[in-house]
């Protein structure tokens, strides 16, 4: 990414690419006001117009020739996105239209945004913290209900406002120590080790309380990888073919018919879960079939959750069951006895019964996912989580200082060693919100933006 004056004035498209209703075009800078009035054609100029008001005219080029009727939103600094001036010119939803909007724009001492750059700028500016900013992303991609309140929580600083309040204590812990070094030669205790061990502890105890959210955190953000596995015919294709309420698998009587792992994306109860219909997994020659039972195997592997299908008529051998359980770990296992509906009173013992012709049994199948996925997790999406692996590395490391920081003070070393690791803990934490920080993480953060953002 190639570093540009944070003091130029940018502009962008802000809404997808396409034909539709309306397009937006952000421009934020000090020449915001300067540039828009130039082509922009209304009762008043936008200089002159009050912040958080719209004003209606008409974007002309060089020519007087009218491109469109607009809308022209005022934000002043710094009660701005950015926190600088800024405008937001409301078009038909035309390529054409923002093409040349853009170009008259660009004549006026403007330049094209950098992917991220309004944001970023709204992190310099003082708008968001670091994690904050990176929350933009997330609540742009959700894909489910439980995805998009995760990343508004962070987007709110949920988990900046602890991080922040886990480095102010630390912050604090470290001046005691380290004030108390200026007065090494007279003797004086700022702050007994017994002390300084027991608020150090409970640091690490917090920060421990934030890691053993990130598996819960990556499951509302990413997703969870489900496997639909078992010998051929016993109905995976049907299964995945009754969740999606589409023929998305093609259904046969004859063995063998899915050759290649099938993967869809459904949302349940607010989860994405991500479905792979693989192969039925039995001794075969054919060639194409062998492929397509190490791919399933390869899927299981991968799987957060197996769901294991057999059905009442059919029988796994021990060995091929014992095989697949190997796959996996057993924790990762829902068995599922499909085709109930063809015996009134299965004699194979299974998790969950269901019929993927009728429906039966597929809702307490949707329970026992949830329930696997989230056993003994008493987090929620509404309070502090870490679903980013930049925040889950940097608060490793600062769990690791403040180790160090414990050895040493149960040494009883001097408290140069001590002040040391705790600094270091605490600008571990501080790159978490972007209290300390370098261009080339900031860079890597927001080149991964879209245009306009």
């Amino acid at each position: 990414m190639i570093l540009q004056n944070q003091n130029d004035t940018i502009v962008a498209v802000a809404t997808p690419a396409g034909v539709g209703a309306i397009s937006v075009i952000r421009i934020s800078g000090n020449k915001s006001f300067e540039a828009i009035d130039v082509v922009f054609s209304g009762k008043i100029k936008i200089a002159e117009a009050k912040s958080h008001t719209i004003h209606y005219g008409k974007i002309i080029d060089e020519n007087k020739n009218l491109i469109d009727d607009v809308l022209v939103s005022v934000f002043r600094k710094p009660h701005s996105y950015t926190g600088e001036d800024s405008v937001e010119i409301s078009t038909h939803g035309n390529q054409f239209i923002t093409k040349k909007i853009i170009e008259l724009l660009l004549q006026h001492d403007v330049r094209i945004a950098e992917p991220g750059e309004f944001t970023k700028r709204a992190f310099l500016n003082g708008k968001l913290d670091l994690a904050q900013a990176e929350a933009v992303v997330e609540v742009v991609n959700a894909r489910t209900e439980a995805s998009l309140r995760g990343a508004r929580n962070q987007l709110d600083g949920m988990l900046s406002k602890k991080i922040h309040e886990l480095r102010t204590q630390l912050i604090d812990t470290s001046s005691l120590v380290e004030l108390e070094l200026d007065f090494a030669e007279e003797d004086v205790e700022f702050i007994a080790y017994d002390k300084l061990l027991l608020m150090v502890e409970n640091i690490i105890s917090e920060i421990d309380k934030l890691l053993g959210t990130y598996s819960f955190g990556k499951i509302i953000r990413d997703g969870v990888n489900v496997a639909l596995v078992g010998i051929p015919n016993v109905g995976k294709s049907s299964l995945l073919n009754y969740i999606l309420k589409e023929a998305r698998a093609i259904v046969s009587e004859i063995p063998g018919t899915t050759r290649d792992v099938i993967r869809e994306e459904v949302s349940i109860n607010g989860v994405l879960f991500r479905l792979f219909d693989t192969a039925g997994i039995r001794p075969t020659k054919n060639e194409i079939e062998i492929e397509g039972v190490l791919r399933s195997r390869e899927a299981v592997k991968n799987a957060d959750v197996v769901l294991f299908i057999n059905d009442v008529q059919q029988k796994i051998s021990k060995e091929l069951q014992e095989e697949l359980l190997q796959l996996t770990s057993g924790d990762k296992v829902i068995t599922v006895l499909n085709k109930v509906d063809l015996e009134n009173l299965p004699e194979k013992e299974a998790d969950v019964y269901i019929s993927a012709l009728t429906g039966y049994g597929i809702n307490n199948l949707f329970s026992k996912l949830h329930e696997k996925v989230f056993s003994g997790n008493s987090y929620s999406e509404h309070s502090a989580i870490v679903s980013n692996s930049r925040h889950f590395e940097n608060l490793k490391k600062a769990k690791i200082y403040l180790q160090n920081s414990i050895d040493a003070i149960k040494q009883k070393l001097s408290g140069e060693f001590i002040s040391v690791d705790l600094r270091n803990a605490e600008n571990s934490l501080g790159e978490i919100i972007g209290e300390v920080t370098s261009d080339d993480i900031l860079n890597n953060i927001f080149s991964r933006f879209c245009i306009g953002k």
